[in-house]
Protein backbone atom coordinates (compact mmCIF):
# COMPACT_ATOMS: atom_id res chain seq x y z
CA UNK A 1 0.00 0.00 0.00
CA UNK A 2 2.76 2.20 0.80
CA UNK A 3 4.44 1.73 -2.68
CA UNK A 4 1.38 2.26 -4.28
CA UNK A 5 0.63 5.64 -2.87
CA UNK A 6 4.39 6.80 -4.01
CA UNK A 7 3.24 6.03 -7.31
CA UNK A 8 -0.12 7.16 -7.18
CA UNK A 9 -1.06 11.11 -6.71
CA UNK A 10 -4.75 10.66 -7.12
CA UNK A 11 -6.98 7.98 -7.17
CA UNK A 12 -8.13 8.69 -10.69
CA UNK A 13 -4.98 7.64 -11.92
CA UNK A 14 -5.56 4.23 -11.97
CA UNK A 15 -8.20 4.63 -14.47
CA UNK A 16 -6.97 5.29 -18.21
CA UNK A 17 -8.43 6.05 -21.64
CA UNK A 18 -8.58 1.60 -22.73
CA UNK A 19 -10.41 1.01 -19.44
CA UNK A 20 -14.22 -0.23 -20.27
CA UNK A 21 -16.71 2.55 -18.76
CA UNK A 22 -19.37 2.06 -17.03
CA UNK A 23 -21.83 2.02 -19.30
CA UNK A 24 -20.27 -0.65 -21.31
CA UNK A 25 -19.85 -2.40 -17.77
CA UNK A 26 -23.75 -2.85 -17.38
CA UNK A 27 -24.57 -2.83 -20.79
CA UNK A 28 -25.05 -6.61 -20.03
CA UNK A 29 -26.99 -6.99 -17.02
CA UNK A 30 -30.86 -6.36 -17.20
CA UNK A 31 -31.60 -5.32 -13.82
CA UNK A 32 -29.56 -2.82 -12.15
CA UNK A 33 -31.06 -1.77 -8.62
CA UNK A 34 -29.43 1.06 -6.45
CA UNK A 35 -29.09 0.57 -2.93
CA UNK A 36 -31.16 3.13 -1.04
CA UNK A 37 -30.74 2.61 2.35
CA UNK A 38 -27.59 4.74 3.04
CA UNK A 39 -29.26 7.37 1.08
CA UNK A 40 -32.73 7.66 2.66
CA UNK A 41 -31.15 7.33 5.75
CA UNK A 42 -28.57 10.50 4.33
CA UNK A 43 -31.57 12.18 3.26
CA UNK A 44 -33.43 11.74 6.89
CA UNK A 45 -30.74 12.88 8.69
CA UNK A 46 -30.61 16.46 6.75
CA UNK A 47 -34.47 17.01 7.00
CA UNK A 48 -33.81 16.57 10.49
CA UNK A 49 -31.64 18.86 10.04
CA UNK A 50 -33.03 21.17 8.71
CA UNK A 51 -36.64 20.75 10.78
CA UNK A 52 -34.46 22.01 14.05
CA UNK A 53 -32.74 24.92 12.16
CA UNK A 54 -34.49 27.90 13.41
CA UNK A 55 -36.07 30.54 10.85
CA UNK A 56 -33.60 33.36 10.78
CA UNK A 57 -35.64 37.14 11.58
CA UNK A 58 -35.37 39.55 8.07
CA UNK A 59 -35.43 43.02 9.06
CA UNK A 60 -36.78 45.60 6.78
CA UNK A 61 -34.88 48.54 8.41
CA UNK A 62 -32.40 48.77 10.87
CA UNK A 63 -32.74 50.80 13.76
CA UNK A 64 -29.33 51.23 15.91
CA UNK A 65 -28.97 50.13 19.54
CA UNK A 66 -31.96 47.61 19.12
CA UNK A 67 -30.14 44.98 17.92
CA UNK A 68 -26.86 42.67 19.77
CA UNK A 69 -24.01 41.58 18.05
CA UNK A 70 -21.83 38.67 18.89
CA UNK A 71 -18.19 39.28 18.81
CA UNK A 72 -15.47 35.98 18.44
CA UNK A 73 -12.34 35.98 17.77
CA UNK A 74 -9.62 32.91 17.16
CA UNK A 75 -6.12 33.48 16.20
CA UNK A 76 -3.07 36.31 16.64
CA UNK A 77 -2.69 40.10 18.02
CA UNK A 78 -3.58 41.17 14.73
CA UNK A 79 -6.73 39.70 14.41
CA UNK A 80 -7.39 40.71 18.02
CA UNK A 81 -7.04 44.16 17.12
CA UNK A 82 -9.05 43.86 14.23
CA UNK A 83 -11.63 43.02 16.10
CA UNK A 84 -11.29 46.10 18.58
CA UNK A 85 -11.71 47.63 15.89
CA UNK A 86 -14.72 46.52 14.30
CA UNK A 87 -16.74 46.16 17.73
CA UNK A 88 -15.46 49.93 18.41
CA UNK A 89 -17.05 51.47 14.80
CA UNK A 90 -20.73 49.10 15.32
CA UNK A 91 -20.83 50.51 19.24
CA UNK A 92 -20.31 53.95 18.13
CA UNK A 93 -23.19 53.24 15.38
CA UNK A 94 -25.25 52.13 18.15
CA UNK A 95 -25.17 48.25 18.45
CA UNK A 96 -24.92 46.64 21.58
CA UNK A 97 -21.78 44.40 21.68
CA UNK A 98 -22.52 41.17 23.88
CA UNK A 99 -21.33 37.92 25.21
CA UNK A 100 -24.39 36.23 25.38
CA UNK A 101 -24.73 34.43 21.98
CA UNK A 102 -27.90 33.00 22.79
CA UNK A 103 -29.97 36.51 22.76
CA UNK A 104 -27.61 38.38 20.08
CA UNK A 105 -29.14 38.76 16.72
CA UNK A 106 -26.21 38.36 14.45
CA UNK A 107 -22.83 36.57 14.98
CA UNK A 108 -19.57 38.33 13.90
CA UNK A 109 -16.81 35.48 13.56
CA UNK A 110 -13.35 36.71 13.09
CA UNK A 111 -11.42 33.46 12.36
CA UNK A 112 -7.60 32.30 11.82
CA UNK A 113 -6.06 30.20 8.89
CA UNK A 114 -2.92 29.27 10.47
CA UNK A 115 -4.12 25.66 11.61
CA UNK A 116 -7.06 23.01 10.92
CA UNK A 117 -8.10 23.02 14.44
CA UNK A 118 -8.87 26.69 14.60
CA UNK A 119 -10.61 26.19 10.42
CA UNK A 120 -12.52 23.19 12.41
CA UNK A 121 -14.27 25.19 14.94
CA UNK A 122 -14.69 28.32 12.98
CA UNK A 123 -16.84 25.53 10.09
CA UNK A 124 -18.36 24.23 14.19
CA UNK A 125 -19.56 27.86 15.07
CA UNK A 126 -21.28 28.85 11.93
CA UNK A 127 -23.52 25.81 12.02
CA UNK A 128 -24.28 26.55 15.55
CA UNK A 129 -25.31 29.79 14.39
CA UNK A 130 -27.45 29.04 11.60
CA UNK A 131 -28.77 26.07 13.57
CA UNK A 132 -30.10 28.83 16.36
CA UNK A 133 -31.59 31.13 13.37
CA UNK A 134 -28.53 33.61 13.93
CA UNK A 135 -27.53 36.24 10.77
CA UNK A 136 -24.00 35.62 10.66
CA UNK A 137 -21.19 38.06 9.09
CA UNK A 138 -17.33 35.83 8.56
CA UNK A 139 -14.17 37.74 9.23
CA UNK A 140 -10.51 37.03 9.29
CA UNK A 141 -7.73 35.43 7.35
CA UNK A 142 -9.99 31.97 6.44
CA UNK A 143 -13.28 33.72 4.05
CA UNK A 144 -10.50 36.05 2.66
CA UNK A 145 -7.94 33.24 1.59
CA UNK A 146 -10.83 31.11 0.84
CA UNK A 147 -14.47 32.48 0.26
CA UNK A 148 -15.74 29.99 -2.14
CA UNK A 149 -15.47 27.42 0.58
CA UNK A 150 -18.94 25.54 0.98
CA UNK A 151 -19.52 26.17 4.45
CA UNK A 152 -19.19 29.90 3.91
CA UNK A 153 -22.19 29.46 0.91
CA UNK A 154 -24.31 32.76 0.92
CA UNK A 155 -22.86 34.21 3.75
CA UNK A 156 -21.94 37.83 4.27
CA UNK A 157 -18.05 38.79 4.38
CA UNK A 158 -15.83 41.41 5.50
CA UNK A 159 -12.15 40.85 4.57
CA UNK A 160 -9.47 41.68 6.50
CA UNK A 161 -8.70 45.43 4.32
CA UNK A 162 -12.40 46.11 4.50
CA UNK A 163 -13.01 46.06 8.71
CA UNK A 164 -13.48 49.79 8.48
CA UNK A 165 -16.91 48.95 6.53
CA UNK A 166 -18.02 46.21 8.96
CA UNK A 167 -21.03 48.45 9.85
CA UNK A 168 -22.38 48.37 6.11
CA UNK A 169 -22.09 44.74 6.20
CA UNK A 170 -23.54 44.12 9.55
CA UNK A 171 -26.60 46.11 8.63
CA UNK A 172 -27.32 44.50 5.18
CA UNK A 173 -27.21 41.01 6.74
CA UNK A 174 -29.72 41.80 9.25
CA UNK A 175 -31.97 42.73 6.49
CA UNK A 176 -31.28 39.42 4.81
CA UNK A 177 -29.29 40.57 2.15
CA UNK A 178 -25.46 38.92 1.46
CA UNK A 179 -22.31 40.84 1.45
CA UNK A 180 -19.07 40.67 0.33
CA UNK A 181 -16.50 42.45 0.75
CA UNK A 182 -13.00 41.10 -0.44
CA UNK A 183 -10.87 43.75 -2.11
CA UNK A 184 -7.79 45.32 -0.75
CA UNK A 185 -7.51 49.07 0.48
CA UNK A 186 -5.91 51.26 -1.82
CA UNK A 187 -5.46 55.00 -1.51
CA UNK A 188 -4.72 56.61 -5.00
CA UNK A 189 -4.61 53.39 -6.34
CA UNK A 190 -1.81 52.13 -4.48
CA UNK A 191 -2.43 49.26 -1.76
CA UNK A 192 -2.68 50.37 1.95
CA UNK A 193 -1.70 48.32 5.00
CA UNK A 194 -5.44 48.55 6.12
CA UNK A 195 -7.90 50.83 7.72
CA UNK A 196 -7.08 53.63 9.20
CA UNK A 197 -5.56 53.22 12.72
CA UNK A 198 -7.48 56.38 14.35
CA UNK A 199 -10.67 54.49 14.06
CA UNK A 200 -12.57 53.76 17.55
CA UNK A 201 -12.04 50.63 19.27
CA UNK A 202 -13.51 48.68 22.00
CA UNK A 203 -10.19 47.35 23.85
CA UNK A 204 -10.82 43.69 25.32
CA UNK A 205 -8.35 45.18 27.98
CA UNK A 206 -8.76 48.74 27.98
CA UNK A 207 -5.16 48.53 29.19
CA UNK A 208 -3.72 47.62 26.84
CA UNK A 209 -3.59 48.82 22.96
CA UNK A 210 -2.62 46.53 19.95
CA UNK A 211 -1.23 48.35 16.96
CA UNK A 212 -0.86 46.58 13.94
CA UNK A 213 1.95 48.03 12.08
CA UNK A 214 1.89 46.52 8.79
CA UNK A 215 -0.19 43.91 6.76
CA UNK A 216 1.11 41.12 5.01
CA UNK A 217 4.91 39.84 4.79
CA UNK A 218 7.84 38.83 2.49
CA UNK A 219 8.08 35.38 2.92
CA UNK A 220 6.85 32.03 1.31
CA UNK A 221 6.70 29.63 3.40
CA UNK A 222 5.42 26.39 2.11
CA UNK A 223 3.35 25.30 5.15
CA UNK A 224 1.70 28.70 5.61
CA UNK A 225 -1.78 29.96 4.29
CA UNK A 226 -1.89 33.53 6.02
CA UNK A 227 -0.29 35.16 3.29
CA UNK A 228 -3.42 34.11 1.04
CA UNK A 229 -5.24 36.70 2.99
CA UNK A 230 -3.21 38.86 3.96
CA UNK A 231 -0.69 39.21 1.03
CA UNK A 232 2.97 40.95 0.55
CA UNK A 233 4.13 43.49 3.14
CA UNK A 234 2.30 46.70 3.25
CA UNK A 235 3.63 49.29 6.35
CA UNK A 236 1.65 51.86 7.66
CA UNK A 237 3.35 55.17 7.86
CA UNK A 238 5.51 56.26 10.92
CA UNK A 239 3.50 59.43 11.62
CA UNK A 240 0.01 57.18 12.06
CA UNK A 241 1.08 54.66 14.04
CA UNK A 242 2.93 57.49 16.68
CA UNK A 243 -0.01 59.15 16.63
CA UNK A 244 -2.19 56.70 17.40
CA UNK A 245 0.39 55.38 20.20
CA UNK A 246 0.15 59.21 21.73
CA UNK A 247 -3.58 59.54 21.65
CA UNK A 248 -4.07 55.88 23.04
CA UNK A 249 -2.03 56.96 26.18
CA UNK A 250 -4.44 59.79 26.64
CA UNK A 251 -7.46 57.33 26.48
CA UNK A 252 -6.47 55.14 29.29
CA UNK A 253 -4.05 52.84 27.64
CA UNK A 254 -0.60 51.98 30.13
CA UNK A 255 1.03 49.46 27.64
CA UNK A 256 1.30 48.51 23.74
CA UNK A 257 1.89 45.63 21.71
CA UNK A 258 2.95 45.87 18.30
CA UNK A 259 1.57 43.45 16.16
CA UNK A 260 1.59 42.24 12.12
CA UNK A 261 2.34 38.97 10.46
CA UNK A 262 6.00 39.96 10.55
CA UNK A 263 7.00 43.01 12.59
CA UNK A 264 10.62 42.43 11.84
CA UNK A 265 10.18 43.57 7.88
CA UNK A 266 8.36 47.11 8.89
CA UNK A 267 9.04 49.70 6.66
CA UNK A 268 11.00 47.77 3.95
CA UNK A 269 8.14 48.73 1.95
CA UNK A 270 8.12 52.61 2.74
CA UNK A 271 11.74 53.14 2.74
CA UNK A 272 12.09 52.83 6.38
CA UNK A 273 12.73 50.26 9.20
CA UNK A 274 11.32 48.83 12.84
CA UNK A 275 14.51 50.26 14.90
CA UNK A 276 13.52 54.01 13.67
CA UNK A 277 9.65 53.08 14.44
CA UNK A 278 10.87 52.01 17.83
CA UNK A 279 12.82 55.21 18.17
CA UNK A 280 10.15 57.23 17.54
CA UNK A 281 8.01 55.40 19.85
CA UNK A 282 9.68 55.25 23.07
CA UNK A 283 9.92 59.20 22.47
CA UNK A 284 5.82 59.38 23.24
CA UNK A 285 5.62 56.74 26.05
CA UNK A 286 4.50 58.26 29.34
CA UNK A 287 6.38 57.17 32.55
CA UNK A 288 5.20 53.76 33.89
CA UNK A 289 4.21 52.60 30.81
CA UNK A 290 5.62 49.98 28.43
CA UNK A 291 6.16 48.30 24.70
CA UNK A 292 5.90 45.08 23.46
CA UNK A 293 6.79 44.02 20.06
CA UNK A 294 5.24 41.55 18.35
CA UNK A 295 6.76 38.42 16.40
CA UNK A 296 9.49 38.80 14.03
CA UNK A 297 11.19 36.12 11.86
CA UNK A 298 14.85 35.63 12.12
CA UNK A 299 15.85 37.10 8.80
CA UNK A 300 14.68 40.61 8.82
CA UNK A 301 16.31 41.38 12.33
CA UNK A 302 19.59 40.69 11.75
CA UNK A 303 20.74 43.56 9.99
CA UNK A 304 19.66 45.68 13.29
CA UNK A 305 20.55 43.43 16.05
CA UNK A 306 22.82 46.56 17.43
CA UNK A 307 19.98 48.94 17.66
CA UNK A 308 17.48 46.41 18.48
CA UNK A 309 19.47 45.39 21.46
CA UNK A 310 19.33 49.16 22.68
CA UNK A 311 16.05 49.19 22.58
CA UNK A 312 14.99 46.24 24.37
CA UNK A 313 17.37 47.17 26.79
CA UNK A 314 15.43 50.52 27.23
CA UNK A 315 12.98 51.01 30.22
CA UNK A 316 10.31 51.54 28.61
CA UNK A 317 10.17 48.38 26.53
CA UNK A 318 9.64 45.13 27.43
CA UNK A 319 12.76 42.73 27.16
CA UNK A 320 10.87 40.59 25.09
CA UNK A 321 11.17 39.16 21.49
CA UNK A 322 9.37 35.97 19.81
CA UNK A 323 11.27 34.78 16.96
CA UNK A 324 10.39 31.78 15.84
CA UNK A 325 12.64 28.94 14.71
CA UNK A 326 10.20 26.27 13.68
CA UNK A 327 13.04 23.79 13.42
CA UNK A 328 16.94 23.36 14.51
CA UNK A 329 17.62 21.16 10.86
CA UNK A 330 19.12 23.80 8.14
CA UNK A 331 17.34 21.10 5.41
CA UNK A 332 13.56 21.00 6.93
CA UNK A 333 14.12 24.79 7.22
CA UNK A 334 15.07 24.81 3.25
CA UNK A 335 11.76 22.93 2.56
CA UNK A 336 9.75 25.24 4.57
CA UNK A 337 11.19 28.34 2.86
CA UNK A 338 12.34 30.06 5.75
CA UNK A 339 15.24 31.87 4.14
CA UNK A 340 17.46 31.65 7.16
CA UNK A 341 19.62 29.12 8.74
CA UNK A 342 19.85 27.64 12.64
CA UNK A 343 23.11 29.67 12.89
CA UNK A 344 21.18 32.84 12.03
CA UNK A 345 18.91 32.12 14.60
CA UNK A 346 21.71 31.51 16.99
CA UNK A 347 23.13 34.44 16.39
CA UNK A 348 20.10 36.52 16.97
CA UNK A 349 19.53 34.47 20.65
CA UNK A 350 23.26 34.66 21.82
CA UNK A 351 24.15 38.09 21.07
CA UNK A 352 20.49 39.45 22.57
CA UNK A 353 20.73 37.42 25.34
CA UNK A 354 24.63 38.95 25.71
CA UNK A 355 23.42 42.59 25.25
CA UNK A 356 19.99 42.68 27.40
CA UNK A 357 20.26 41.74 30.74
CA UNK A 358 17.49 38.63 31.46
CA UNK A 359 16.05 38.67 27.97
CA UNK A 360 13.21 36.56 27.37
CA UNK A 361 13.39 35.20 23.86
CA UNK A 362 10.14 33.13 23.18
CA UNK A 363 10.19 30.76 19.96
CA UNK A 364 7.84 28.09 17.84
CA UNK A 365 8.31 24.87 16.48
CA UNK A 366 6.41 22.73 14.16
CA UNK A 367 6.96 18.86 14.91
CA UNK A 368 6.56 16.82 11.78
CA UNK A 369 6.85 18.52 8.61
CA UNK A 370 6.48 16.25 6.05
CA UNK A 371 10.29 16.14 5.02
CA UNK A 372 11.41 16.29 8.81
CA UNK A 373 13.55 12.91 9.49
CA UNK A 374 14.72 11.27 12.97
CA UNK A 375 17.99 12.77 12.74
CA UNK A 376 16.44 16.70 11.78
CA UNK A 377 14.30 16.12 14.88
CA UNK A 378 17.50 15.57 17.21
CA UNK A 379 18.53 18.74 15.94
CA UNK A 380 15.18 20.60 17.36
CA UNK A 381 15.89 18.72 20.22
CA UNK A 382 19.33 20.15 20.56
CA UNK A 383 18.73 23.28 20.07
CA UNK A 384 16.02 23.52 22.59
CA UNK A 385 17.97 22.13 25.03
CA UNK A 386 20.43 24.66 24.67
CA UNK A 387 18.49 27.78 25.21
CA UNK A 388 15.37 26.29 27.38
CA UNK A 389 13.03 28.52 25.81
CA UNK A 390 10.82 29.90 28.58
CA UNK A 391 8.07 30.08 25.84
CA UNK A 392 7.57 27.97 23.72
CA UNK A 393 4.91 27.37 21.24
CA UNK A 394 4.77 23.57 20.12
CA UNK A 395 2.66 23.03 17.03
CA UNK A 396 2.28 19.58 15.18
CA UNK A 397 2.60 20.17 11.51
CA UNK A 398 -0.89 20.98 9.73
CA UNK A 399 -1.47 20.62 5.93
CA UNK A 400 -3.01 23.39 4.75
CA UNK A 401 -5.46 23.42 1.40
CA UNK A 402 -3.37 25.45 -1.50
CA UNK A 403 -0.32 25.28 0.15
CA UNK A 404 2.80 23.19 -1.19
CA UNK A 405 3.23 21.21 1.84
CA UNK A 406 0.00 20.21 1.73
CA UNK A 407 0.87 18.29 -1.40
CA UNK A 408 4.29 16.26 0.38
CA UNK A 409 4.09 12.70 1.47
CA UNK A 410 3.30 13.19 5.38
CA UNK A 411 4.99 11.65 8.29
CA UNK A 412 2.63 8.77 9.33
CA UNK A 413 0.65 10.76 12.53
CA UNK A 414 1.99 8.14 15.49
CA UNK A 415 5.58 9.63 14.68
CA UNK A 416 4.08 12.96 15.02
CA UNK A 417 2.79 12.12 18.31
CA UNK A 418 5.96 10.63 19.52
CA UNK A 419 7.80 13.61 18.69
CA UNK A 420 5.84 16.54 19.95
CA UNK A 421 5.28 14.58 23.41
CA UNK A 422 9.07 14.05 23.59
CA UNK A 423 9.87 18.40 23.09
CA UNK A 424 6.75 19.01 25.23
CA UNK A 425 8.27 16.45 27.64
CA UNK A 426 11.54 18.16 27.29
CA UNK A 427 9.46 21.61 27.60
CA UNK A 428 8.37 20.74 31.25
CA UNK A 429 11.59 19.38 32.73
CA UNK A 430 13.09 22.19 33.48
CA UNK A 431 11.74 25.51 35.36
CA UNK A 432 13.35 28.83 33.43
CA UNK A 433 13.32 31.18 36.10
CA UNK A 434 14.55 28.82 38.95
CA UNK A 435 18.05 30.07 39.30
CA UNK A 436 17.29 33.35 37.03
CA UNK A 437 15.48 34.56 40.71
CA UNK A 438 14.75 32.95 44.02
CA UNK A 439 12.18 33.97 47.16
CA UNK A 440 13.14 37.42 48.31
CA UNK A 441 14.14 39.03 44.93
CA UNK A 442 11.88 42.43 44.41
CA UNK A 443 11.27 43.80 41.13
CA UNK A 444 9.34 46.21 39.73
CA UNK A 445 5.79 45.16 37.66
CA UNK A 446 3.50 46.55 35.55
CA UNK A 447 0.05 45.46 36.49
CA UNK A 448 -2.28 44.86 33.39
CA UNK A 449 -4.40 41.76 33.43
CA UNK A 450 -6.18 39.13 35.68
CA UNK A 451 -4.75 35.79 35.19
CA UNK A 452 -7.02 32.56 33.84
CA UNK A 453 -7.98 30.87 37.10
CA UNK A 454 -9.77 34.75 38.07
CA UNK A 455 -7.47 34.67 41.14
CA UNK A 456 -4.57 37.08 41.18
CA UNK A 457 -3.68 39.95 39.18
CA UNK A 458 -1.24 39.44 36.67
CA UNK A 459 1.87 42.32 36.46
CA UNK A 460 4.58 41.80 33.66
CA UNK A 461 8.34 42.72 34.66
CA UNK A 462 11.09 44.28 32.71
CA UNK A 463 11.52 40.97 31.26
CA UNK A 464 7.58 40.28 30.30
CA UNK A 465 7.72 37.34 32.68
CA UNK A 466 4.41 36.63 34.48
CA UNK A 467 4.26 37.80 38.29
CA UNK A 468 0.82 37.27 39.85
CA UNK A 469 -0.32 39.35 42.79
CA UNK A 470 -3.21 38.73 45.24
CA UNK A 471 -6.32 40.73 44.16
CA UNK A 472 -6.79 42.04 47.72
CA UNK A 473 -6.21 45.54 46.31
CA UNK A 474 -6.55 47.82 43.26
CA UNK A 475 -3.65 47.24 41.63
CA UNK A 476 -4.48 47.29 37.76
CA UNK A 477 -3.02 50.03 36.29
CA UNK A 478 -0.13 50.48 38.51
CA UNK A 479 3.85 49.89 38.47
CA UNK A 480 4.32 48.62 41.89
CA UNK A 481 7.66 47.29 43.89
CA UNK A 482 6.70 43.33 44.74
CA UNK A 483 9.15 40.40 46.37
CA UNK A 484 8.60 37.05 45.05
CA UNK A 485 7.28 34.33 47.60
CA UNK A 486 7.51 31.61 45.54
CA UNK A 487 8.42 30.78 42.06
CA UNK A 488 6.53 27.69 39.49
CA UNK A 489 7.27 26.89 35.65
CA UNK A 490 5.53 29.72 34.42
CA UNK A 491 4.88 32.59 36.96
CA UNK A 492 6.35 33.70 40.31
CA UNK A 493 3.72 34.26 43.08
CA UNK A 494 4.66 37.78 44.67
CA UNK A 495 3.37 40.00 47.22
CA UNK A 496 3.23 44.30 47.47
CA UNK A 497 5.91 45.52 49.40
CA UNK A 498 5.09 49.31 48.62
CA UNK A 499 2.81 51.88 50.76
CA UNK A 500 -0.37 52.47 48.01
CA UNK A 501 0.89 56.28 48.37
CA UNK A 502 4.36 55.51 46.36
CA UNK A 503 2.49 52.80 43.45
CA UNK A 504 2.88 54.70 40.34
CA UNK A 505 -0.57 55.52 38.66
CA UNK A 506 0.49 54.58 34.48
CA UNK A 507 -3.55 54.80 33.21
CA UNK A 508 -5.78 57.89 33.44
CA UNK A 509 -8.69 55.58 33.66
CA UNK A 510 -9.04 56.43 37.24
CA UNK A 511 -9.97 59.66 38.11
CA UNK A 512 -12.46 61.30 39.79
CA UNK A 513 -15.07 60.01 37.29
CA UNK A 514 -14.08 56.98 36.07
CA UNK A 515 -13.17 53.41 37.98
CA UNK A 516 -11.33 49.74 36.54
CA UNK A 517 -13.77 46.87 37.66
CA UNK A 518 -13.72 42.96 37.42
CA UNK A 519 -16.33 40.90 36.59
CA UNK A 520 -14.45 37.56 36.22
CA UNK A 521 -11.74 37.62 33.84
CA UNK A 522 -13.01 41.05 32.03
CA UNK A 523 -11.81 44.48 33.21
CA UNK A 524 -14.36 47.05 32.54
CA UNK A 525 -13.98 50.91 33.25
CA UNK A 526 -17.48 52.27 34.72
CA UNK A 527 -18.38 55.49 35.39
CA UNK A 528 -18.37 56.45 39.12
CA UNK A 529 -21.35 58.15 38.91
CA UNK A 530 -23.24 55.49 37.62
CA UNK A 531 -22.19 52.87 40.12
CA UNK A 532 -23.15 55.53 42.88
CA UNK A 533 -26.62 55.79 41.21
CA UNK A 534 -26.40 52.07 41.19
CA UNK A 535 -25.84 51.96 45.10
CA UNK A 536 -28.63 54.59 45.38
CA UNK A 537 -31.12 51.94 43.44
CA UNK A 538 -30.42 49.23 45.25
CA UNK A 539 -30.73 51.17 48.72
CA UNK A 540 -33.96 52.12 47.79
CA UNK A 541 -35.26 48.83 46.53
CA UNK A 542 -34.37 47.10 49.85
CA UNK A 543 -35.84 49.75 51.40
CA UNK A 544 -39.37 49.52 49.67
CA UNK A 545 -38.64 45.51 50.23
CA UNK A 546 -37.85 46.25 54.29
CA UNK A 547 -41.53 48.10 54.32
CA UNK A 548 -43.30 45.65 52.10
CA UNK A 549 -41.99 42.61 54.58
CA UNK A 550 -42.95 44.51 57.83
CA UNK A 551 -46.35 45.29 56.11
CA UNK A 552 -46.96 41.82 55.81
CA UNK A 553 -45.68 40.79 59.10
CA UNK A 554 -47.99 43.41 60.75
CA UNK A 555 -51.28 42.07 58.96
CA UNK A 556 -50.52 38.07 59.70
CA UNK A 557 -50.42 39.47 63.35
CA UNK A 558 -53.73 41.10 63.17
CA UNK A 559 -55.02 38.04 61.64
Amino acid sequence: MAACTEIIDDIEDLIQSQDITPKERYANKSNVTVRAKRVKKALEAKEKDAASVTEKSILESVIPGTQSIYLKTWGCAHNNSDSEYMAGQLASYGYNITSDKSNADLWLLNSCTVKNPSEDTFRNEIQSANKMGKHVVLAGCVPQAAPKSDYMHGLSIVGVHQIDRVTEVVEETLKGHSVRLLQAKKLNGKRVAGPQLALPKVRKNPLIEIIPINSGCLNACTYCKTKFARADLVSYPVEEIVQRAAHVFTEGVCEIWLTSEDTGTYGRDIGTSLPELLWKLVAVIPDGCMLRLGMTNPPYILEHLEEMAKILAHPKVYSFLHVPIQSGSDSVLADMKREYCRSDFEQIADFLMDKVPGITIATDIICGFPTETKDDFEHTMKLCEKYKFPSLFINQFYPRPGTPAAKMQRIPADQVKVRTKRLTDLFYSYEPYVGKYVAGDRQKVLVTEISHDKKHYVGHNKCYEQVLLPMDKNLLGKLVEVEIVSITKFSMLAKVVQEEKDWVRCTTLENSKQALEVDGSVIKVVSKDDKTQSYVVLLFFAFVSCGIALVCRYFMLSI
